[in-house]
């Protein structure tokens, strides 16, 4: 990519969707989710709701830069359920989100076909149901100052529409402060521009 994205599209929250064929039932949940470890209890609290079904097949990706994603087919036939959640995901350019797949079996087997279909429309469905939300990527700035030099930040402040997220403003001030990615640098010029001041920025890349 030529340049950096500094957006990304993610899910407002939690939503449903279901699909049935011949007698076994798929019930889809879609969520807002971030890393593994809330993962773990989504799974828990499905698999306690839904302790008589034999899959819950999922698939994830996650960070602002979509960098990091898996795809579990649990039980159910190599790639015929978990690639094909992820699929969805995809398709709806989403991060930042998990989609699990329950299956009931009704007594008829589908077949490969079948099922990679049955787990594909669930998934869509749960995520179809979703508010589809987009994100700025930040950029966290730390500015500290004199307290001569007050004034003049909280006013470069105010002119950039900043966001401040901490401060402390006492004989040594100290603001913290996002921007959107895109408008980094020159936000950076701004403030480096100006004397007794120090600036630095304090999120990883």
């Amino acid at each position: 990519m030529s340049e950096k994205r500094d957006s990304y599209f993610t899910i407002k929250e939690a939503s449903e969707g279901f699909f049935k064929d011949r007698g076994s039932k798929f019930f889809a949940y879609a969520y807002a989710n971030h890393c593994e470890n809330d993962l773990k209890l989504i799974l828990k609290k499905l698999r306690k709701e839904h302790n008589t079904a034999k899959h819950h097949c999922y698939a994830y990706r996650y960070k602002q830069d979509y960098s990091v994603f898996r795809a579990i087919d649990d039980g159910e036939p190599k790639n015929a359920a978990g690639k094909l959640i992820l699929g969805q995901i995809d398709t709806k350019n989403l991060t930042n989100v998990v989609v699990v797949v329950v299956r009931y079996f009704g007594g008829t087997k589908l077949g490969i076909g079948g099922m990679m279909n049955a787990y594909k429309v669930a998934a869509l469905n749960a995520l179809d149901n979703a508010e589809i939300v987009e994100r700025t990527i930040d950029d966290i700035f730390q500015v500290n100052f004199g307290y001569p030099e007050m004034n003049k930040v909280m006013r470069r402040i105010k002119e950039l529409h900043l966001t401040i997220l901490s401060q402390k403003l006492e004989l040594n001030g100290q603001v913290v402060f996002s921007i959107r990615k895109k408008d980094s640098q020159n936000t950076l010029d701004a403030f480096t521009g100006l004397k007794n001041i120090d600036i630095k920025q304090i999120n990883e890349d």
